[in-house]
């Protein structure tokens, strides 16, 4: 059923206004709920940590980047509080989790990211470009979004009481799952089955580590490489079949090290944008199993290289993945509105709260402390 609820006339929104400059808080007008879209009241919003540096301390980077002005934020939870006439299952009220991927409806190839990277093509960019459109993320009261980057949660199993079969969940919990989906959708890519030994490098940054703590969740084993022997410990303190390993560079070693755990079937990379190469891939790549599989994730600025003549006789299957699909969001949404997937504190994460958007300094200045797995920011708008 299409409905629509009075909305305030504005809204208060941190803007960035040019790459490298301060942020600011403005006042904007809310925006309607056209057809195919949403406007979501925003009641928890990640901040990551890297985001003091992209937007503050730096200049404009030319691969990964957008237009300006805009608002920064890649992923949230809200209200619907309007819907477009056209939407029919979603209601006003609905707790829903707002996800920064964005598809072409008429092509499916132009995707990019709202608030953080307009696409490698002209089609895709023409998704961002449009101020007032996509191109705004989340660190605003309010947000229109298309319908499709609105995943329905269940609210009375996420936030209901444990003693009354709820989880017990916040809603300041509930932004991190945006982490763990894009994991989620690498590990789908490689069709990544339980019982499964998967390698996970760099693990200890927060998408090493969401990537690690899904994995558990799917049933796999997991050897979560890193270099911070605290994080690693509690990793695999907090999840299933998690084993911290420290790779030494050297190639032969290396393989030693991981093959002390049997069979390995597949390796998930998730080297940062402030990393120029990988620094395990010929490790992983060496140390999988015949016909093994690998997954890209991460978007280092340089080039590398790979053991040609090796991954041929092995018959390994390497292929990147920006994202996920569709399909891949709402099997994810069950893992964790089934328990399966732990978030908040139970899950080793610190969810670091109550951050209004006038405190939108000190929030950036926090998250950007939090260059470890184990402790999120969160904007809370309306707290």
């Amino acid at each position: 059923m299409s409905a629509t609820t009075p909305l305030p006339s504005t809204y208060r929104a941190v803007v960035c206004h040019e790459y490298g400059q301060p942020l600011k808080l403005d006042t904007l007008p809310t925006p309607e709920a056209e057809p195919g879209s949403a406007v979501v009241q925003v009641l928890a919003a990640l901040v990551d940590p890297s985001e003091q540096h992209r937007l503050i301390q730096s200049k404009r980077n030319p691969h990964f980047s957008q237009e300006t002005p805009f608002i920064p934020g890649n992923g949230a939870v809200g209200r619907v509080a309007a819907l477009g006439k056209d939407a029919t299952s979603m209601k006003v009220g609905q707790l829903v989790l707002l996800e920064p991927f964005l598809r072409g409806r008429d092509d499916p190839n132009a995707q990019a990211l709202r608030a953080v990277y307009e696409g490698p093509s002209p089609s895709a960019k023409r998704l961002t470009h449009q101020e007032g459109l996509w191109r705004d993320g989340f660190w605003a009261e309010y947000v229109r979004a298309p319908l499709e980057s609105c995943w329905p949660l269940d609210e009375a199993a996420l936030l209901g009481p444990v003693d009354q079969g709820g989880l017990g969940y916040k809603i300041s919990d509930l932004p991190y799952m945006m982490k763990h989906a894009i994991a989620y959708g690498g590990f789908r890519s490689i069709d990544l089955k339980p019982g499964e030994t998967v390698i996970v490098t760099p693990a200890t940054g927060n998408h090493g580590g969401a990537a690690v703590q899904i994995a558990s969740a799917m049933g796999a084993r997991v050897i979560a490489v890193g270099r911070n022997a605290d994080t690693l410990k509690k990793l695999s303190e907090n999840n299933a079949r998690v084993h911290g390993v420290t790779l030494t560079g050297n190639v032969a070693e290396d393989v030693k090290i991981l093959s002390q755990f049997g069979t390995i079937d597949a390796f998930m990379d998730f080297t940062p944008a402030t990393m120029p190469s990988p620094l395990h891939l010929k490790s992983c790549v060496a140390a999988v199993k015949q016909y093994g599989k690998g997954v890209l994730m991460g978007f280092p600025y340089g080039e590398f290289s790979l053991p040609y003549g090796m991954m041929v006789g092995k018959n390994i299957t390497i292929r990147a993945q920006f994202m996920y699909e569709a399909s891949d969001m709402r099997s994810f949404v069950k893992l964790a509105e089934r328990g399966l997937l732990k978030l908040g504190n139970g899950s080793g994460v610190e969810v670091i709260d109550g951050y209004t958007l006038e405190q939108y300094d000190e929030a950036v200045s926090k998250a950007a402390e939090q260059q470890s797995w184990g402790r999120q920011v969160i904007f809370e708008p309306f707290k």
